[in-house]
């Protein structure tokens, strides 16, 4: 799917400007350390005066509201995920960086999976290309591959997924025919590697709007709806029986063709029409039987 396509709102992944929660943690243990030292140097004094009291208030106070901040900020990472930062409910960036990370804690932080997805669809009856009934179930392995789109563009991605891999398989499903004895058009049971492309390309089309991606995809389920099953069963043998005698036509004219010309060029024997039309009977019978042939000796002249 082309810009074109796209939501004219639609949002677009940025980096969000997060910081490293390890230094961070560092500043959280600095003030901790300075936070506990002030309590014990003020329990220490034998007699404190006002004006030590007023310095250990003005330091502590604002040093835990500043833990206090830090602390809120803190949240975590792990391997192939993601946080989406908003402000407000403005949109201000994903961090996709692994491990201890911190934003301002007025922040909003949506965590989202950006790991491989494997979704088996459910078995679909859809009319091939020649109406027949079929039923059609695919493989799909997705993941988000922009997170913004994913959650600020559709209401839910993974539903929006179930939805577009139905109407994709529906789509390919109707666009050829289940099966073509002779190999002469595209077929859904004959050419695999093309349907399955295809289909991929379709689902990376549709997802696309989601900020959604395909990795691969493939049928796993193709066969006649029930109800025709059996008479496409047997189609296909009647079909099968016809390929099989063409073949052997085609491979006995061949042959009686050669036999009558090397005869010729090499005056093994002189035939007339008539004992021509014999021999090239006698060849196709053999040749295109089912059963083996009986041998006849002909005990006589080439003429009785």
């Amino acid at each position: 799917m082309s810009d074109s396509h796209l939501p004219i709102n639609a949002s677009r992944e940025r980096l969000a400007s997060a910081r490293s929660g390890y230094v961070m943690l560092a500043v959280f243990l600095a003030l901790l350390v300075a936070t506990f030292a002030s309590i014990v140097s003020l329990a220490s004094s034998a007699d404190p005066g006002p004006g030590t009291v007023m310095a250990f208030l003005a330091f502590v106070l604002p040093a835990v509201g500043v833990q206090v901040l830090i602390l809120s900020g803190f949240y975590m990472i792990q391997p192939n995920q993601a946080a989406a930062v908003t402000l407000f409910g403005s949109y201000r960036g994903t961090d996709r960086i692994a491990g201890l990370r911190w934003v301002w804690p007025w922040m909003a932080k949506t965590k989202i999976s950006v790991r491989s997805n494997n979704v088996v669809s459910e078995k679909l009856k859809v009319n091939d290309l020649r109406g027949n009934p079929i039923e059609i179930a695919t493989n799909v392995v997705w993941r988000v591959a922009d997170t913004a789109q994913a959650l600020y563009d559709v209401d839910d991605y993974k539903a929006f997924v179930n939805v577009q891999i139905e109407s994709a398989v529906r789509s390919i499903g109707s666009r050829y025919a289940y099966d073509d004895v002779e190999d002469a058009e595209i077929t859904l049971r004959g050419s695999h590697t093309q349907v399955n492309a295809e289909l991929r390309a379709e689902l990376i089309e549709r997802l696309q709007v989601a900020g959604l991606t395909v990795d691969e995809c493939g049928l796993t389920h193709l066969a006649y709806a029930p109800e025709i099953a059996g008479a496409m069963l047997r189609r296909q043998q009647a079909e099968a029986v016809i390929a099989a005698r063409r073949k052997l036509v085609e491979g006995a004219v061949s042959m009686v063709e050669m036999a009558l010309a090397q005869l010729s060029e090499k005056n093994v024997v002189e035939l007339d029409d008539e004992r021509r039309a014999a021999m090239v009977s006698n060849l196709m019978v053999v040749l295109c039987g089912e059963r083996e042939a009986q041998p006849v000796l002909n005990a006589g002249t080439l003429y009785q």
